[in-house]
């Protein structure tokens, strides 16, 4: 449990082991938080949705949803539980942080779940847990509420994902429902916590990489800090009331054939306040085939990769120490 960032971070310079090299660092400029990043109102005609969507995912990668549907106390609601649960005294989180290979248990870690691996470490504590219906017993018990918040924010995570996934099979050309079953079977929650750092310019919260993933779905508070990689400037993500931030996942890029885009993304830390961000990671079974979807496959536009199993592209991105495009290169044609 000492090893959490948040059971030492006051009053202490920044450990050495925190600092990244210096052409990752995130410096002393300020990188405004913008405007350009796409907003979209799923509110609007199918029409126009399908062409904001496609567009900002091909340009972007990333973007904001508002007018979503998910009910706004959900949204506070869940914020607030996880503020609670990260506030719990030690004793409370201690059985969360043993190591174990059961997928369906918590993890609550330092850094990374390689922590004891990496050559540089992350300044935060992030909570890890599967979001199956079959997994809740595993769940944390405190804070008061933590099982029915989380669980209906799951649900609603979910629900969204799967209607942005569709507008994008139909702007792609890909055939209604290829995302509905085992493609989209594992939904995976982080709970980012991200203390007060004293020298934020040093050290970073996540150092910049795609997803590895489907789609993710972000739930962040008003405090800033993701920024997404455009056109080689680092821009910061404005935070919205009661939007979700959207990112096209990388194995979503690969089932579109490059038709749609990944964002590089990362997190920055502050020195004055603690932030908190739930992300919500959609995930095919590891047994699933990826490839590129056929609809998207022509004699013009031909594979640009063969099939592989989920897991062995996990694999080899945890072994390439989370670069996606490493981890994809065995499977390239």
């Amino acid at each position: 449990m000492d090893k959490l960032v948040s059971s030492w971070y006051k009053d202490q310079s920044l450990p050495e082991s925190y600092i990244f090299p210096p052409h990752e660092r995130p410096g002393k400029l300020l990188v405004p938080r913008c405007n350009t990043v796409p907003v979209i109102d799923l509110g609007d005609t199918r029409t126009n949705l399908v062409h904001q969507i496609l567009k900002a995912s091909q340009e972007f990668g990333l973007f904001q949803v508002v007018n979503h549907g998910v009910p706004p106390n959900i949204m506070s609601e869940t914020m607030s539980v996880f503020h609670k649960f990260f506030e719990l005294p030690a004793e409370d989180k201690a059985s969360l942080t043993v190591h174990t290979n059961d997928p369906k248990r918590c993890k609550l870690v330092t850094s990374t779940l390689d922590y004891d691996r990496e050559k540089i470490h992350l300044w935060r504590d992030v909570l890890r847990h599967p979001c199956h219906p079959d997994c809740i017993e595993f769940w944390p018990q405190k804070p008061l509420r933590y099982r029915e918040v989380v669980a209906a924010c799951s649900i609603e995570a979910k629900k969204l994902g799967l209607q942005i996934l569709e507008l994008l099979c139909e702007g792609v050309g890909i055939e209604h429902g290829y995302f509905e079953h085992e493609l989209t079977e594992d939904l995976l929650l982080g709970a980012n916590h991200y203390p007060p750092c004293p020298d934020p310019s040093l050290t970073l919260g996540i150092p910049k990489h795609f997803d590895p993933d489907i789609l993710t779905i972000l739930l962040q508070e008003h405090i800033s800090g993701l920024q997404v990689l455009k056109d080689g400037e680092w821009i910061g993500v404005k935070p919205i009331p009661n939007a979700f931030v959207v990112n096209i996942g990388y194995i979503l890029q690969v089932i579109s054939n490059n038709k749609l885009k990944g964002a590089e993304h990362r997190v920055v830390t502050n020195s004055s306040d603690h932030r908190i961000s739930v992300v919500f990671c959609m995930n095919p079974a590891g047994d699933s085939n990826i490839e590129p979807a056929k609809s998207v496959v022509t004699a013009t536009n031909p594979p640009l990769c063969r099939g592989f199993q989920f897991k062995e592209f996990m694999d080899n991105f945890y072994s390439m120490d989370g670069d996606a495009d490493l981890a994809l290169q065995p499977f390239k044609l």
